[in-house]
């Protein structure tokens, strides 16, 4: 059973759960309504606990982040160009790609207040994309740290069409 697909309570059946330029980038990524690999979804997360806790840090797995990995993971988006706000890169919807930044992942989490799991990637690495286990999702990259959506749906919205995500900020950071 998916868990995402139902309409949510209060949600318009007959508004589309993604804009048109949106849906066409998920279709030619491989994704449709009702995809769901629990399988592959559960192999990362097994492969992400196996790797050995380093200086005290540790991937975390939650079912927000399996059903992420479940609808949308393996999704590579080939994207340039002008975005609505901003340029768009490509990005690609795989948890491996923070296998090896569990301390990254787990200094956001401690920052969030949120146990966080790697999600993919964007520009072939230059930034990793994160989940919180509400669904919210991230990137980090050398310039910060910055909030996509507050859920999935929101993230890839906000990366297929360009938009401008918002830079998260320490506490009593005016700048």
């Amino acid at each position: 059973m998916n868990p995402l697909s139902p309409t949510a309570p209060g949600q318009n059946r007959s508004q589309p759960r993604f804009p048109a330029d949106v849906a066409a980038a998920l279709k030619q990524a491989g994704w449709h309504p009702g995809r769901w690999e629990i399988r592959r979804a559960e192999e990362w997360a097994d492969q992400l606990l196996a790797r050995p806790a380093a200086d005290g840090a540790a991937h975390a797995v939650f079912p927000a982040a399996i059903e992420a990995w479940a609808e949308f993971g393996g999704l590579s988006f080939d994207l340039s160009g002008a975005g609505r706000q901003q340029a768009r890169t490509p990005f690609l919807l795989d948890p491996l790609c923070g296998l090896h930044l569990p301390r990254t992942l787990t200094d956001l989490a401690r920052a969030l207040d949120s146990r966080v799991a790697p999600l993919g990637e964007e520009n072939y690495g230059q930034a990793v994309l994160a989940i919180d286990e509400a669904g919210r999702v991230y990137s980090l990259d050398h310039a910060g740290e910055w909030f996509l959506g507050p859920d999935l749906d929101h993230a890839v919205t906000t990366l297929v069409l360009g938009l401008r995500p918002q830079r998260l900020r320490a506490a009593g950071d005016q700048s």
